[in-house]
């Protein structure tokens, strides 16, 4: 508007003349058309077809229109056989050594179950039933209490993993803003290590750190801190960047120095973005923590792994439960804590 009343002179065009742009031209047309084309090629790639139709199938019988469908079979035998949940923990007694019976664990039980097992007869070569009575040690929360104890471990993992991740993040935040960065080589050089710890999945990393540091925490905890590293970096430098930039004039001209600078003018504007994305970090990292366990770097993943592997779903379905439990309770702080700095 202003460019047309000042290419009239002054006075504004008539309302026959006003021109607007169109939103989109004959590039943008190209560009749609040929991720559009992009997509269809990848789709037939990655069955979204067949995906599509299996879901379909799903959601048909689910309200009833069809008996049954692939998808929701699989799914349903597999949620199935989560619950019950398992909470107690049952050892045959002929595996374990030097007890007395006469002076249990506290809150165990002895239980007597009867065994159906089936031999073969050498003589008639005939398959045969016997009935057997098996002694079990029973711990009524035995199960859960190793699973809680686990999830401890998962969660310890994870604050160390975001302690380590923000201790490594503060010097490449501070290289890596423009506003700040000494030189140009730091500043490539700082971008360069965050954009490489965020290319390198977790789980990756854990199963080199496996083979350095062993099975174990050490190796969980070490994974996610790097990783979370690349992420934080890079957060905390863009928004160094972004601070409002009249406060650090102002202690500039004042001949404050560059860390003095940071510190009074830029760090209380981005300290609430900060907490928010540790926290996020920490949220991700309890949750990670059970994922790295699948390859031996300790907590909860270890027990869920062997558990799935031995066909024991009532377990895993406690495990799911915990670690749910868990993350739910952890947003729950953290929305608080949110909510507090910003309000």
């Amino acid at each position: 508007m202003r460019e047309a009343i000042l290419e009239t002179g002054g006075h504004p065009r008539p309302a026959s003349e006003w021109h607007l742009r169109a939103p989109y031209d004959w590039r943008a047309a190209l560009a749609v058309l040929l991720i559009a084309t992009a997509l269809l090629w990848s789709g037939q790639r990655m069955e979204v077809g067949k995906m599509l139709s299996l879901s379909g199938e799903a959601v048909v019988a689910g309200v009833g229109l069809k008996e049954e469908s692939q998808v929701g079979k699989g799914l349903g035998r597999m949620i199935g056989a989560l619950f019950p949940f398992v909470i107690e923990d049952r050892r045959e007694l002929a595996r374990i050594t030097d007890l007395d019976r006469d002076a249990l664990p506290i809150f165990t039980r002895i239980e007597a179950v009867e065994v159906t097992t089936y031999h073969l007869n050498a003589d008639t070569l005939q398959v045969e039933q016997q009935v057997e009575v098996k002694e079990y040690l029973v711990h009524p929360f035995g199960y859960l209490t190793k699973v809680l104890s686990k999830m401890v471990e998962t969660f310890e993992i994870a604050v160390w993993a975001t302690i380590i991740s923000v201790l490594l993040s503060i010097p490449l935040a501070f290289f890596g803003a423009r506003n700040y960065t000494p030189n140009r080589f730091a500043y490539s050089a700082s971008r360069g290590v965050v954009s490489f710890l965020r290319s390198m999945p977790e789980l990756i990393i854990a199963m080199f750190l496996v083979l350095g540091f062993g099975f174990g925490a050490i190796a969980g905890y070490l994974a996610l801190g790097l990783h979370g590293a690349g992420f934080l970096g890079k957060f905390y430098a863009e928004d160094i960047e972004a601070a409002d930039r009249k406060p650090q004039e102002a202690l500039t001209a004042l001949g404050a120095g560059k860390l003095r600078v940071l510190r009074a003018a830029v760090l209380p504007q981005v300290a609430p973005s900060y907490v928010a994305y540790t926290l996020y970090v920490l949220d991700r990292n309890v949750r990670m923590a059970a994922v790295i366990g699948l390859v031996g770097a300790g907590g909860i993943g270890q027990e869920l792994k062997g558990r799935y592997d031995t066909f024991d779903y009532g377990h895993v379905g406690t495990i799911l439960l915990v670690i749910f439990l868990t993350v739910f309770v952890l947003d729950q702080v953290s929305a608080r804590v949110r909510s507090r700095l910003i309000g």
